[in-house]
């Protein structure tokens, strides 16, 4: 059956608020969560940017949960801080972690002043900081020259079990590409055709492990009132890239977005207030064979999402998966 996760947005929500919303979500029957690793919201009307490592060892101990975090090592981090902090977090909380580890973005990368690479060079230097990682995940000594740096780096404190470092990708190359190294795979919501070709592009040059999917969805007791949250807060995110990859300030999302209708964001955000239609377009994303789905309600008030959610949305969806994987008899 589909494991159903929470979605902890930095972005928008404080972290000591956030760490009571993934509490909150566990105890209403959510099963895992993933994180957001930002220096920057992408609007300013979201206002939040906690540092999520910090934050990932509270909800670790806090919670039961597994978790895991979208992270770019190569330039805001050297991935051998990132090999340290994914192996301490791996050691202490054994089987519990998970790093999704992309090329990343101008908005959270340019804070080091140095200049923001062309797409390819950030894929390769992407790929050069996860052989650095696993190779530090391997109690190696390591040092490296190229578009990754390293001088005699050495992990002393490894995990039993090395973390997973997955593959994030949103479209069909991508997802190609990241096959020859990611121990699984994670993109988001967008059109169902083109998830299959992604997961077959995938498969087809020898990706391994879990298929997961982040769904950002806005759900509110009317309709018109999901959608003005969603309008809010997340039409900074409609944008394709490269766009989405190069412009490097909220301010420059939030002026990019000024023309962004309310029913513009409906291309990237699931809005309803009918907890049967949820379910039913949840599960047909589950259906499509993810083996994980985590749901960003795109607001920034998190609690009457995560109780509706775990009162009627959950239930359902675990009941459907179960009549689907039973031949039609509920178990």
């Amino acid at each position: 059956m589909t494991l159903y996760g929470f979605h902890a947005s930095h972005e928008q929500v404080h972290p000591r608020a956030l760490l009571d919303a993934v509490k909150r979500a566990e105890a209403a029957g959510f099963e895992a969560a993933m994180c957001s690793d930002h220096f920057a919201p992408w609007s300013d009307r979201q206002g939040e940017s906690g540092f999520a490592w910090s934050w990932l060892g509270a909800a670790l101990e806090a919670t039961n949960l597994r978790f895991g975090v979208v992270n770019a090592p190569g330039q805001r981090y050297h991935p051998a801080i990132i090999a340290q902090a994914a192996a301490t977090l791996g050691a202490m909380y054994p089987g519990r972690f998970w790093a999704a580890l992309g090329s990343g973005e101008a908005m959270n990368e340019h804070i080091t002043g140095d200049a923001w690479p062309r797409k390819e060079l950030r894929d390769q230097r992407l790929e050069e900081s996860v052989d650095v990682i696993r190779a530090l995940f391997r109690g190696e000594e390591v040092s490296r020259e190229g578009l990754v740096t390293v001088d005699r780096a050495r992990l002393w404190t490894l995990p039993e079990t090395q973390p997973a470092l997955i593959g994030p990708a949103v479209s069909v190359a991508t997802a190609g590409r990241v096959a020859s190294w990611a121990d699984g795979l994670v993109t988001i919501n967008q059109p169902h055709d083109h998830l299959r070709d992604m997961i077959a592009a995938y498969r087809d040059a020898g990706g391994k492990g879990t298929l997961a999917l982040q769904i950002h969805l806005s759900y509110a007791r009317t309709e018109d009132e999901a959608l003005a949250v969603a309008h809010d807060q997340w039409r900074s995110n409609v944008f394709a890239p490269p766009l989405c990859w190069d412009l490097d300030t909220p301010a420059s999302f939030d002026e990019a977005s000024r023309h962004v209708e309310p029913d513009d964001v409906r291309s990237s955000v699931v809005v309803s207030a009918d907890l049967g239609e949820l379910v039913d377009v949840i599960g047909g994303y589950a259906d499509l064979g993810f083996d994980e789905v985590y749901l960003h309600h795109v607001g920034k008030e998190q609690t009457e999402f995560i109780d509706v959610f775990g009162e009627h949305v959950l239930p359902a969806l675990r009941a459907a998966g179960t009549t689907a994987t039973t031949g039609g008899v509920t178990a």
